[in-house]
């Protein structure tokens, strides 16, 4: 996008992590904000955040996974924004377990919300995105899109879907003035691990467990969110944010079959 002054953005899974640390940038660069999550708490600290940037914000209580509430969400911020320039399909949760020991509640409920919530989300705000002079949709997908990692098949079906789902809406906007980028972060230090649910023996929940340490660790959430707002006004159409994700998305290209031994291997290593 040329400019982000004045432009109604719209982020998901705002409460915390990559969703806050964008919507607060989106606001230090003049945006106004309509922010939405299923945690109140996360969301009015969000809100406080970016009003303290002398940015105006709504705030929307939103289960991404729940239709009917993402047809309302699109109304809300229609009626009191007037408009909307840019969508952050944001909002993820992850399940860490082995695929025999996850339940199918499990894997449709992180299915309603990492990839339903993105459908959701592009369904009922396009018209809206269509609407104004210019535009722009962000999906979040993940490394975990681009390479099939163990005791995270519904994470990873849900990120390889994100992604094809992005690249064939990209192919049908072509040519209009609505532009969208697919984002692959690899490690960011956001709560998404701790909130993970687990499932299975002791050997998955003692490498849970050290995957928690590890985000704590990683890259912070503030510089995932320049490289997306980057992204945004570069008209990116993908986002490769982190070393592990330029390193596995060319592994995977170049040598892909090498590139499954790597994984095999780096995952008895954590093991």
């Amino acid at each position: 996008m040329k400019q982000l002054g004045q432009r109604v953005a719209v982020v998901t899974g705002a409460g915390s992590g990559i969703g806050r640390a964008t919507s607060v940038l989106l606001a230090e660069k003049g945006c106004r904000l309509a922010i939405a999550d299923v945690n109140q708490a996360g969301l009015d600290e969000t809100a406080q955040l970016i009003r303290g940037k002398g940015a105006s914000v709504s705030a929307h209580l939103v289960d991404v996974s729940d239709r009917a509430r993402v047809e309302a969400f699109a109304s809300e911020v229609w009626k009191e924004h007037g408009a909307a320039h840019i969508l952050i399909n944001n909002a993820g949760v992850s399940v860490n377990a082995k695929f025999q020991d996850q339940s199918l509640e499990d894997f449709e409920w992180l299915m309603g919300i990492n990839f339903w919530g993105v459908v959701y989300g592009c369904k009922f705000f396009l018209p809206h995105l269509l609407r104004a002079d210019e535009a722009h949709i962000v999906n979040i997908s993940s490394v975990f899109g681009l390479v099939g990692v163990p005791q995270q098949s519904s994470y990873c079906a849900s990120k390889f879907a994100v992604r094809g789902f992005t690249e064939s809406l990209r192919a049908e906007l072509r040519g209009t003035h609505v532009g969208i980028t697919t984002v692959h972060p690899g490690g960011i230090a956001t709560n998404i691990a701790a909130a993970s649910r687990v499932a299975g023996d002791e050997k998955v929940r003692a490498s849970h467990e050290r995957a928690v340490k590890m985000f704590r660790k990683m890259m912070p959430a503030t510089e995932a969110a320049r490289q997306i707002v980057q992204g945004i006004t570069d008209k990116r159409t993908r986002v490769l944010i982190t070393r592990e994700s330029h390193f596995l998305d060319l592994a995977r290209r170049v040598a892909p079959v090498a590139s499954n031994r790597l994984i095999d291997w780096g995952f008895k290593r954590m093991q």
